[in-house]
């Protein structure tokens, strides 16, 4: 299998390269169950986030992240916008997103509740890569109903043409690749 070797945080990865199509391969960047990548790639965007009341981030890739980065900053409370509508939710704010991972167009929800505290409040989005912006856009679009002011959007990898926004901070950069494991 092709891997990409892959620096970020301080640490060193082996990505093993994902076929999206024929001509198309991506890095799998999966923090999920790296404890090590996720404690330090938390501290590593901690120091360059702007100031901010709340973290937000979509299901589910970004929670370990966001969990450790609220737990390294002594925030208790961050939000997950949900792939589906959960019982204990008074309420949902919706939005749809269609991931460059994933095969069909999704659903984001944000509980009213957690809407009520977000209204005039400082917003931060965190998630682990950021790619087409799809994801971005939807969570964006929730903190918006919600009233909240989003105030930076951040990432671990910033992937493919992401990596010319102006309007995310990430740590590295990730590049899209041909069949053969060289970089587009």
């Amino acid at each position: 299998m092709l891997t990409y070797p892959l620096n970020v945080a301080g640490l060193k990865r082996a990505l093993p390269l994902c076929r999206l199509s024929d001509d198309l391969y991506i890095g799998a960047f999966v923090m999920f169950g790296d404890v090590e990548l996720t404690v330090k790639c938390a501290e590593a965007l901690l120091k360059i986030a702007p100031a901010h009341d709340y973290m937000i981030t979509a299901e589910a890739k970004g929670i370990p992240l966001i969990h450790e980065m609220a737990r390294q900053s002594g925030q208790n409370v961050y939000f997950v916008a949900r792939k589906t509508p959960k019982l204990y939710m008074s309420g949902v704010f919706e939005t749809t997103v269609r991931s460059i991972t994933t095969a069909k167009e999704q659903h984001l929800y944000l509980d009213t509740a957690e809407a009520d505290l977000m209204r005039g409040r400082r917003i931060l989005i965190v998630d682990d890569v950021i790619s087409t912006g799809e994801s971005l856009h939807a969570v964006e679009q929730l903190v918006n109903q919600a009233g909240g002011n989003i105030v930076g959007r951040m990432a671990v990898l910033a992937e493919g043409d992401a990596v010319k926004r102006k309007d995310i901070i990430y740590l590295e950069r990730l590049p899209l690749f041909r069949p053969d494991g060289t970089e587009l």
